[in-house]
């Protein structure tokens, strides 16, 4: 994984943030006899394509005791099969001018590349290789999973706002599959076996648990074609069935206080919220909600002019720096975040009470016209910024499809946003975020004594880099 889970979810955050209308248009759908899905969209601005494989598999769908295991054996995806040795896969892109990587989210776990057009075959005879041929070997495992534990250590054991948020997931969520981190608690990656990976690449890997997403400079005929050449022999596994682990109701506020070596505290404040169901589901009279919900968040945290920024960092400077963030296309319900760290002349408890003090204004107060077109705007504005990556296209359909939404849930988001009134935005701060939703972490610094952390961030972040 050359991009860390943590980036990744952050990119994933702005992207279903700006999701856009005309970007998805002339979506071409197929599905194989082996129940591989693909999609894809026309692009004729330049003469590249990206390719994009996800399977919907990823941490939220692990059991205890082998957290991690999807990102695992994503890294041991380039590891090799029986046709190709290790690394062979990155040199052969990278030898047609071209660019690979791939990621792990709770939800699926995704590999891509951008090729020059002639050049797509290739990355669909490479990818079908290794959908059903990955040769998983002891020498391979032992080496990739001490690269794992090193990312683990360097991502979330060294970073202590990454720690805190890999904590208070752990706290806010009870019985949900996404209190568990992606990269996976380190006991798990201590106790992983490559029969362990055998067994998850068997069941999760095959046609009929992935979509392939193709945007560019192609003919849709043509790319089925393709498929049909390379990912069409392929057999598919048996259908899995999966229970969701839904969210037992919260009775209470949760607190956590975190030590760890650090220079700042930092506070983080989770509310449980609900997000964009599929529209077979039968609540579609809430279906405003999530909507409501990203608008609040812009409302908050939406540039200068937003109320964090203009109250807190800049206003009553009770912080340093804060921030908001809401997740609406996810397989289960998610969280709402407010976090920060105070400036230097205030705490964390002073922090976490112009906090409320935002959220009550926001309960008690409709949001002003000005603040909700603010928001508006800024959605049609990224709606034409996205328009200009292939990549981002193609990512937003690959994201929507795999949590179950559909891409054409895209042609409708700006529209869903534009209605969002004052009062709904006044209705959900109202009724999710509440003592009985919330989960709040502090960061409680120690002293930073060992120069081993400074030692190692120094070093190239991209240590697990195929």
């Amino acid at each position: 994984m050359k991009y860390t889970w943590f980036k990744i979810s952050i990119i994933f955050l702005i992207l279903i943030s700006a999701i856009p209308v005309v970007v998805l248009a002339q979506v071409h759908k197929y599905e194989l006899n082996n129940g591989l899905k693909l999609l894809v969209k026309e692009d004729h601005r330049a003469p590249v394509v990206v390719t994009q494989i996800w399977y919907k598999v990823g941490s939220s769908y692990e059991n205890d005791g082998i957290t991690g295991i999807s990102h695992v054996l994503e890294h041991m995806m380039f590891k090799g099969t029986e046709k190709y040795p290790p690394g062979e896969f990155s040199r052969i892109i990278s030898e047609n001018g071209g660019r690979d990587n791939a990621f792990t989210g709770p939800d699926y776990t995704s590999y891509f590349q951008t090729l020059e057009k002639s050049r797509l075959s290739i990355s669909f005879e490479l990818e079908a290789d290794r959908m059903r041929h990955l040769k998983l070997s002891d020498e391979e495992f032992i080496k990739e999973i001490e690269v794992v534990k090193e990312e683990r250590r360097w991502r979330t054991e060294d970073n202590p706002q990454s720690f805190l948020y890999e904590a208070v997931k752990a706290a806010a969520f009870q019985t949900s599959s996404y209190r568990s981190p992606v990269i996976g608690w380190m006991q798990d990656l201590d106790n992983m076996t490559i029969n362990d990976l055998k067994e998850w690449y068997k069941t999760w890997y095959a046609p009929n648990n992935a979509t392939v997403v193709v945007v560019g400079d192609v003919d849709p005929n043509d790319v089925y074609a393709l498929a049909y050449e390379y990912f069409g022999p392929l057999s598919p596994e048996e259908s899995i069935t999966t229970k969701k682990q839904i969210e037992v109701p919260q009775l209470g506020t949760k607190r956590i206080t975190v030590k760890r070596p650090a220079e700042l505290p930092t506070i983080i404040m989770a509310f449980k919220t609900p997000v964009i169901k599929p529209n077979n589901q039968d609540d579609n009279e809430y279906d405003w909600e999530p909507y409501a919900l990203e608008v609040l968040a812009g409302i908050l945290d939406g540039g200068n002019s937003a109320r964090i920024s203009s109250r807190l960092v800049r206003g009553n400077e009770v912080a340093a720096a804060a921030s908001a963030s809401y997740q609406m296309a996810s397989r289960l319900d998610n969280l709402f975040t407010l976090s920060g760290t105070p400036a230097p002349d205030k705490s964390i408890q002073e922090l976490e009470v112009a906090f409320r003090n935002e959220i009550l204004n926001l309960q008690t107060y409709p949001v002003s016209d000005e603040e909700l077109q603010r928001v508006k705007a800024q959605v049609i504005s990224s709606d034409v910024y996205e328009k200009d990556s292939i990549f981002y296209q193609a990512m937003i359909i690959g994201i929507l499809e795999t949590v179950g939404l559909s891409w054409d849930l895209a042609d409708k988001y700006v529209e869903r946003i534009k209605a969002v009134t004052n009062e709904q935005v006044l209705s959900v701060a109202k009724k999710y975020l509440i003592d009985d939703r919330l989960t709040i972490a502090d960061l409680y610094p120690l002293p930073i004594q060992d120069n081993s952390i400074n030692e190692r961030k120094t070093k190239d972040g991209n240590a697990h880099a195929h």
